[in-house]
């Protein structure tokens, strides 16, 4: 006990004071099971994530040491190792839901075992642009901390604050690099402050909050443009660079913070903005043309790949974007209909996204 007070001291954990603001907290659980037990096609959507978590209770976890993803092509053997470590942060998520659905400590237990399989194996090394994919096991975390032994929570909270504090003082966002500025720190801000809040770090938690602000205002333009969009020439990246950002505001949000999606910067700029200036392109009225005039080599290389979607002048999709609108929802109820529009199936993230746009307190 005496260690996990020194590590709280030392990471600035209070358990008690953003409760579940990553994840759902506990009335929103009450009110997921009730939707599930009243609602058929809830039930049905509910019944294929159960099937799938008691498929995972069989499973063993299959941790990296290093995440590595960023700059890698389609078929890299790393990327693909990567990419099949990762499968294990849906699991421990889909684990730690049916926990606090069910009560059944079998799911408690798996969930625990992976989660501590990645902490004590993953080693942070401050790319944003692979720590992004770590978002489950974040809300697997929020879901599930208040019912962990202590010495797991410390190990597990370790890992996670690592994972932070490399974010905020890796070499990548030194001023002047590129990644400082682009999308690479929307990631970064969205990970750091998901793990700010999910382990209650007032530190980090104002750190994420001082540099939205500033990212913001140098990230995107007051007519609701992007850097990302007018250097990559390609909505795919103005999309990948709102989607964290969406994200990160709905956690502040939920902690009562400020509104980060209404919120404009002293040059005009806000997440609203550029997402009202892609609403069109999402709604079929506008087409685009992606990749024509981008100046990064890295496009172009994947298009040489083949990559479906990266080749000069393929046409921008409306689907790409319902990352977007999923997240954007939550602060405008008009763009609902889009979303249905773009929404092919339901999910068990459908219904905790429409849970959590309930704000329930």
């Amino acid at each position: 006990m005496r260690i996990f007070a020194l590590i709280c001291l030392f990471t600035g954990i209070n358990f008690a004071a953003y409760s579940q603001t990553v994840s759902l907290n506990a009335k929103e659980i009450k009110k997921l099971k009730a939707w599930i037990k009243q609602d058929a096609a809830a039930k049905n959507t509910y019944a294929k994530f159960e099937q799938a978590g008691a498929k995972y209770l069989n499973e063993a976890p299959n941790p990296l040491d290093t995440i590595r993803t960023e700059g890698l092509l389609k078929g890299n053997p790393k990327k693909i190792k990567t990419w099949l470590a990762f499968q294990d942060m849906d699991k421990m998520y889909t684990l730690a839901l049916l926990y606090r659905l069910t009560g059944d400590q079998k799911y408690l237990d798996k969930s625990t075992s992976f989660l501590l399989a990645w902490a004590k194996i993953n080693r942070p090394n401050g790319n944003p642009i692979d720590d992004t994919n770590v978002d489950k096991a974040v809300e697997a975390y929020d879901l599930v901390k208040d019912n962990l032994a202590v010495k797991d929570r410390e190990v597990i909270t370790k890992w996670l604050a690592e994972t932070a504090w490399a974010e905020v003082n890796s070499v990548r966002m030194k001023p002047g690099r590129a990644t400082a500025i682009n999308n690479w720190n929307a990631h970064r801000l969205k990970v750091v402050g998901e793990i700010a809040y999910a382990i209650d770090n007032r530190e980090l938690i104002q750190w994420t909050i001082d540099n939205l602000k500033s990212h913001i205002d140098i990230n995107l333009y007051a007519d609701g443009t992007s850097l990302d969009f007018k250097e990559r020439d390609a909505m795919h990246y103005h999309i990948y660079d709102l989607q964290p950002m969406l994200k990160l505001a709905i956690i502040i949000d939920r902690a009562k913070g400020s509104n980060f999606y209404s919120y404009e910067s002293p040059k005009g700029a806000s997440i609203r903005k550029s997402v009202e200036w892609l609403l069109p392109y999402m709604e079929g009225k506008k087409q685009h043309e992606e990749y024509v005039n981008t100046t990064v080599q890295f496009d172009r290389d994947r298009a040489k790949n083949n990559e479906p979607g990266f080749a000069a002048g393929t046409m921008f999709e409306p689907k790409m974007a319902l990352p977007v609108v999923e997240l954007s929802v939550y602060f405008d109820g008009s763009q609902k209909k889009l979303l249905q529009e773009l929404k092919e199936v339901e999910s068990m993230q459908s219904l905790t996204d429409e849970i959590q746009r309930e704000k329930i307190r």
